[in-house]
Protein backbone atom coordinates (compact mmCIF):
# COMPACT_ATOMS: atom_id res chain seq x y z
CA UNK A 1 0.00 0.00 0.00
CA UNK A 2 1.37 3.56 -0.90
CA UNK A 3 0.52 5.07 2.55
CA UNK A 4 2.94 2.99 3.99
CA UNK A 5 5.77 5.02 2.88
CA UNK A 6 5.57 8.91 2.59
CA UNK A 7 3.69 11.41 4.38
CA UNK A 8 0.40 12.49 2.85
CA UNK A 9 0.67 16.01 1.36
CA UNK A 10 -2.20 18.17 0.19
CA UNK A 11 -3.08 18.09 -2.97
CA UNK A 12 -4.09 20.37 -5.90
CA UNK A 13 -7.40 20.05 -7.56
CA UNK A 14 -7.70 20.25 -11.13
CA UNK A 15 -11.04 22.47 -11.21
CA UNK A 16 -10.27 25.40 -13.15
CA UNK A 17 -9.88 28.94 -11.97
CA UNK A 18 -8.74 30.46 -9.13
CA UNK A 19 -9.33 33.44 -7.15
CA UNK A 20 -8.35 37.27 -4.95
CA UNK A 21 -9.98 36.67 -1.44
CA UNK A 22 -11.91 39.31 0.46
CA UNK A 23 -11.72 41.82 -2.93
CA UNK A 24 -14.19 44.18 -4.25
CA UNK A 25 -15.09 41.86 -7.26
CA UNK A 26 -15.21 38.52 -5.77
CA UNK A 27 -17.32 35.73 -7.30
CA UNK A 28 -18.61 33.07 -4.86
CA UNK A 29 -17.66 29.81 -6.80
CA UNK A 30 -18.47 25.93 -5.78
CA UNK A 31 -15.89 23.61 -7.02
CA UNK A 32 -16.74 20.08 -7.25
CA UNK A 33 -13.95 17.61 -7.18
CA UNK A 34 -14.87 13.77 -7.49
CA UNK A 35 -13.34 10.11 -7.53
CA UNK A 36 -15.52 6.96 -8.57
CA UNK A 37 -13.93 3.59 -8.58
CA UNK A 38 -15.52 0.38 -10.08
CA UNK A 39 -13.75 -2.94 -10.86
CA UNK A 40 -13.89 -4.07 -14.09
CA UNK A 41 -15.50 -8.00 -13.77
CA UNK A 42 -17.46 -9.42 -11.19
CA UNK A 43 -21.15 -10.08 -10.74
CA UNK A 44 -21.69 -7.70 -7.80
CA UNK A 45 -21.14 -4.30 -7.43
CA UNK A 46 -17.58 -3.25 -6.11
CA UNK A 47 -17.91 0.76 -5.98
CA UNK A 48 -16.02 3.61 -4.23
CA UNK A 49 -16.95 7.27 -4.74
CA UNK A 50 -15.28 9.93 -2.75
CA UNK A 51 -17.39 13.33 -3.65
CA UNK A 52 -15.77 16.55 -2.69
CA UNK A 53 -16.78 19.90 -2.62
CA UNK A 54 -15.26 23.58 -1.90
CA UNK A 55 -17.46 26.86 -1.69
CA UNK A 56 -16.13 30.16 -1.78
CA UNK A 57 -17.10 33.43 0.27
CA UNK A 58 -15.06 36.45 1.43
CA UNK A 59 -14.56 34.65 4.88
CA UNK A 60 -12.99 31.60 3.60
CA UNK A 61 -14.24 27.98 1.70
CA UNK A 62 -16.78 25.77 3.05
CA UNK A 63 -15.32 22.05 2.40
CA UNK A 64 -17.47 18.85 2.56
CA UNK A 65 -15.87 15.25 1.97
CA UNK A 66 -18.00 11.95 1.85
CA UNK A 67 -16.98 8.80 0.42
CA UNK A 68 -18.65 5.42 0.55
CA UNK A 69 -18.11 2.13 0.37
CA UNK A 70 -20.56 -0.17 -1.76
CA UNK A 71 -19.91 -4.00 -2.06
CA UNK A 72 -23.27 -6.10 -3.44
CA UNK A 73 -26.46 -4.78 -1.82
CA UNK A 74 -24.38 -2.75 1.02
CA UNK A 75 -23.49 0.80 1.51
CA UNK A 76 -21.14 1.47 4.17
CA UNK A 77 -20.64 4.88 4.32
CA UNK A 78 -17.08 5.58 6.06
CA UNK A 79 -16.54 9.28 5.96
CA UNK A 80 -18.49 12.75 5.76
CA UNK A 81 -17.26 15.68 7.05
CA UNK A 82 -17.50 19.28 6.94
CA UNK A 83 -14.72 21.96 7.59
CA UNK A 84 -13.70 25.69 6.97
CA UNK A 85 -10.59 26.99 5.74
CA UNK A 86 -9.49 30.44 5.27
CA UNK A 87 -9.58 32.61 1.84
CA UNK A 88 -6.90 31.17 -0.61
CA UNK A 89 -5.90 32.22 -4.08
CA UNK A 90 -6.58 28.19 -4.74
CA UNK A 91 -9.83 26.80 -3.20
CA UNK A 92 -10.22 24.28 -5.41
CA UNK A 93 -6.82 22.66 -4.13
CA UNK A 94 -8.11 19.16 -2.29
CA UNK A 95 -7.08 19.43 1.86
CA UNK A 96 -6.67 17.05 3.95
CA UNK A 97 -8.45 16.34 7.14
CA UNK A 98 -8.49 14.11 10.09
CA UNK A 99 -8.97 10.41 8.70
CA UNK A 100 -9.02 11.86 5.48
CA UNK A 101 -5.38 11.54 3.97
CA UNK A 102 -3.56 12.34 0.66
CA UNK A 103 -0.76 11.64 -1.31
CA UNK A 104 0.72 13.42 -4.07
CA UNK A 105 2.91 13.28 -7.39
CA UNK A 106 5.02 15.33 -9.03
CA UNK A 107 2.77 19.11 -9.91
CA UNK A 108 0.51 18.14 -7.28
CA UNK A 109 -1.09 15.19 -9.55
CA UNK A 110 -3.87 12.81 -6.44
CA UNK A 111 -1.69 9.88 -5.75
CA UNK A 112 -3.63 8.32 -3.38
CA UNK A 113 -7.01 8.71 -1.45
CA UNK A 114 -6.65 6.95 2.12
CA UNK A 115 -8.47 6.91 4.85
CA UNK A 116 -7.36 5.60 8.56
CA UNK A 117 -8.98 5.50 11.74
CA UNK A 118 -8.45 2.42 13.18
CA UNK A 119 -9.65 -0.73 12.61
CA UNK A 120 -10.42 0.31 9.24
CA UNK A 121 -8.08 1.51 6.52
CA UNK A 122 -8.83 2.34 3.17
CA UNK A 123 -6.87 3.39 0.13
CA UNK A 124 -7.97 4.24 -3.50
CA UNK A 125 -4.34 4.51 -5.64
CA UNK A 126 -4.43 6.30 -8.78
CA UNK A 127 -2.41 5.19 -11.67
CA UNK A 128 -1.83 6.58 -15.21
CA UNK A 129 -4.66 8.16 -16.95
CA UNK A 130 -5.69 6.41 -19.66
CA UNK A 131 -7.80 9.55 -21.39
CA UNK A 132 -8.64 12.81 -20.51
CA UNK A 133 -11.46 14.55 -21.32
CA UNK A 134 -11.35 18.53 -21.13
CA UNK A 135 -14.62 21.11 -22.17
CA UNK A 136 -14.29 24.42 -22.94
CA UNK A 137 -14.70 26.00 -19.45
CA UNK A 138 -11.26 24.11 -18.28
CA UNK A 139 -13.38 21.10 -16.61
CA UNK A 140 -11.60 17.55 -16.86
CA UNK A 141 -13.01 14.10 -16.76
CA UNK A 142 -9.87 11.55 -16.29
CA UNK A 143 -9.96 7.68 -17.43
CA UNK A 144 -7.35 6.52 -14.73
CA UNK A 145 -6.20 2.56 -13.76
CA UNK A 146 -6.48 2.27 -10.54
CA UNK A 147 -6.64 0.04 -7.07
CA UNK A 148 -8.02 0.02 -3.71
CA UNK A 149 -6.64 -1.25 -1.32
CA UNK A 150 -8.91 -2.91 1.86
CA UNK A 151 -6.74 -4.39 4.97
CA UNK A 152 -5.26 -7.03 3.19
CA UNK A 153 -7.05 -6.73 0.23
CA UNK A 154 -6.69 -5.13 -3.10
CA UNK A 155 -9.06 -4.75 -6.03
CA UNK A 156 -8.04 -3.88 -9.22
CA UNK A 157 -10.27 -1.46 -12.28
CA UNK A 158 -10.91 1.98 -13.14
CA UNK A 159 -11.58 5.42 -11.58
CA UNK A 160 -13.29 8.17 -12.98
CA UNK A 161 -11.36 11.64 -11.83
CA UNK A 162 -13.39 14.80 -12.60
CA UNK A 163 -13.47 18.04 -12.18
CA UNK A 164 -15.85 20.84 -12.41
CA UNK A 165 -16.91 24.50 -11.10
CA UNK A 166 -19.57 26.93 -11.73
CA UNK A 167 -20.27 30.82 -10.05
CA UNK A 168 -23.07 30.39 -6.59
CA UNK A 169 -25.40 32.21 -8.35
CA UNK A 170 -25.57 29.61 -11.84
CA UNK A 171 -27.37 26.85 -12.35
CA UNK A 172 -26.67 23.82 -10.07
CA UNK A 173 -24.71 21.09 -11.48
CA UNK A 174 -26.25 18.30 -13.04
CA UNK A 175 -26.35 14.35 -13.04
CA UNK A 176 -23.72 12.52 -14.29
CA UNK A 177 -22.85 8.54 -15.04
CA UNK A 178 -19.88 6.64 -14.92
CA UNK A 179 -20.04 3.33 -17.08
CA UNK A 180 -17.61 0.58 -17.72
CA UNK A 181 -17.69 -2.51 -19.67
CA UNK A 182 -15.24 -4.64 -18.96
CA UNK A 183 -11.82 -2.90 -20.71
CA UNK A 184 -13.73 -2.13 -23.84
CA UNK A 185 -16.09 0.25 -22.94
CA UNK A 186 -15.97 3.10 -20.28
CA UNK A 187 -18.51 5.95 -20.91
CA UNK A 188 -19.31 8.79 -18.86
CA UNK A 189 -22.68 11.03 -19.38
CA UNK A 190 -22.84 14.47 -17.86
CA UNK A 191 -25.57 17.24 -17.68
CA UNK A 192 -24.28 20.93 -17.12
CA UNK A 193 -27.06 22.08 -15.23
CA UNK A 194 -29.97 20.21 -13.55
CA UNK A 195 -32.00 18.74 -16.27
CA UNK A 196 -35.57 17.78 -16.63
CA UNK A 197 -35.93 14.03 -17.99
CA UNK A 198 -35.97 13.62 -21.46
CA UNK A 199 -34.89 16.97 -21.85
CA UNK A 200 -33.24 16.94 -25.40
CA UNK A 201 -29.67 17.43 -25.68
CA UNK A 202 -29.26 18.45 -21.78
CA UNK A 203 -26.67 15.65 -21.35
CA UNK A 204 -23.04 15.58 -23.15
CA UNK A 205 -20.54 11.97 -23.55
CA UNK A 206 -17.12 10.96 -23.57
CA UNK A 207 -16.42 7.18 -24.16
CA UNK A 208 -13.21 5.29 -24.56
CA UNK A 209 -14.25 2.24 -26.88
CA UNK A 210 -11.53 -0.34 -27.89
CA UNK A 211 -8.95 2.39 -27.09
CA UNK A 212 -10.57 5.00 -29.27
CA UNK A 213 -11.93 8.30 -28.16
CA UNK A 214 -15.58 9.13 -28.80
CA UNK A 215 -17.76 11.90 -28.50
CA UNK A 216 -21.53 12.80 -28.01
CA UNK A 217 -22.30 16.35 -27.69
CA UNK A 218 -25.91 16.29 -27.17
CA UNK A 219 -27.62 13.38 -25.43
CA UNK A 220 -31.03 12.95 -24.03
CA UNK A 221 -31.78 11.08 -20.90
CA UNK A 222 -35.50 10.19 -20.15
CA UNK A 223 -36.44 8.73 -16.57
CA UNK A 224 -37.68 5.27 -17.39
CA UNK A 225 -39.68 4.56 -14.19
CA UNK A 226 -39.83 6.03 -10.94
CA UNK A 227 -40.40 5.29 -7.31
CA UNK A 228 -41.61 7.09 -4.19
CA UNK A 229 -38.74 8.58 -1.57
CA UNK A 230 -40.99 9.14 1.12
CA UNK A 231 -38.08 10.92 3.69
CA UNK A 232 -38.04 13.64 0.71
CA UNK A 233 -41.51 13.33 -0.21
CA UNK A 234 -40.37 13.23 -4.05
CA UNK A 235 -40.15 9.98 -6.06
CA UNK A 236 -36.92 9.67 -8.15
CA UNK A 237 -35.82 7.51 -10.89
CA UNK A 238 -34.97 4.13 -10.77
CA UNK A 239 -34.62 3.22 -14.32
CA UNK A 240 -33.65 5.78 -17.74
CA UNK A 241 -33.14 5.21 -21.15
CA UNK A 242 -30.45 7.13 -23.14
CA UNK A 243 -30.28 8.36 -26.12
CA UNK A 244 -27.96 10.42 -28.70
CA UNK A 245 -29.26 13.28 -30.79
CA UNK A 246 -26.84 11.92 -33.89
CA UNK A 247 -28.53 8.60 -33.26
CA UNK A 248 -25.24 6.98 -32.83
CA UNK A 249 -25.67 5.65 -29.33
CA UNK A 250 -28.69 4.18 -27.06
CA UNK A 251 -29.31 2.11 -24.21
CA UNK A 252 -31.11 1.56 -21.07
CA UNK A 253 -30.11 1.92 -17.57
CA UNK A 254 -31.58 0.41 -13.91
CA UNK A 255 -30.54 0.92 -10.31
CA UNK A 256 -29.08 -2.46 -9.02
CA UNK A 257 -28.74 -0.86 -5.32
CA UNK A 258 -29.05 2.64 -4.03
CA UNK A 259 -27.60 5.02 -1.39
CA UNK A 260 -30.54 8.30 -0.91
CA UNK A 261 -30.63 11.00 1.26
CA UNK A 262 -32.90 13.42 2.24
CA UNK A 263 -32.15 17.07 2.49
CA UNK A 264 -33.32 19.64 5.15
CA UNK A 265 -35.50 22.65 3.63
CA UNK A 266 -38.78 24.49 4.46
CA UNK A 267 -40.98 23.39 1.49
CA UNK A 268 -43.00 20.03 1.13
CA UNK A 269 -40.94 19.04 -1.10
CA UNK A 270 -36.91 18.29 0.46
CA UNK A 271 -33.54 17.87 -1.54
CA UNK A 272 -32.64 14.47 -2.64
CA UNK A 273 -29.12 13.14 -2.86
CA UNK A 274 -28.47 9.84 -4.22
CA UNK A 275 -25.89 7.16 -5.60
CA UNK A 276 -27.27 4.71 -7.77
CA UNK A 277 -25.57 1.51 -9.02
CA UNK A 278 -26.62 0.84 -12.29
CA UNK A 279 -26.44 -2.02 -14.98
CA UNK A 280 -27.84 -2.13 -18.25
CA UNK A 281 -26.81 -2.04 -22.20
CA UNK A 282 -25.28 0.90 -23.97
CA UNK A 283 -25.49 0.20 -28.15
CA UNK A 284 -22.73 1.98 -29.85
CA UNK A 285 -21.59 1.39 -33.43
CA UNK A 286 -23.68 -1.67 -34.18
CA UNK A 287 -22.29 -3.42 -30.62
CA UNK A 288 -24.03 -4.09 -27.58
CA UNK A 289 -22.12 -3.82 -24.34
CA UNK A 290 -23.59 -4.44 -20.39
CA UNK A 291 -22.29 -1.72 -18.35
CA UNK A 292 -22.47 -1.08 -14.93
CA UNK A 293 -21.29 1.56 -12.68
CA UNK A 294 -22.62 4.66 -10.64
CA UNK A 295 -24.77 7.63 -11.51
CA UNK A 296 -25.01 10.59 -9.15
CA UNK A 297 -28.32 12.53 -8.88
CA UNK A 298 -29.82 15.52 -7.30
CA UNK A 299 -33.03 17.37 -6.65
CA UNK A 300 -33.86 20.53 -4.75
Amino acid sequence: MACSADEPQESAAGAPGSETPASGNFQERIYERHFVFTTLTGDSAFIVPWLITARTSPEGVDRTARAWLARGEDWEGFYDQSWHTPPTRVPGRLLPNGSFRLLVGPEDAVVSLLYQEDPRELELSLAGVLMEWVDQRGESYRLMDASVYLADQQVDGLALDMARVRDSDEAPGGDWVFLVSGDSLQMVLESPTRAEPGEEGAYRGWARLDFRDLRFPSVTVDWGEVRAFQPARQDVPVAWTVTSTEGDMEGVLEVRTAQIQAGEGEGPLLPVDALFAVTGTLSIEGGDYPVRGLLRHTRD
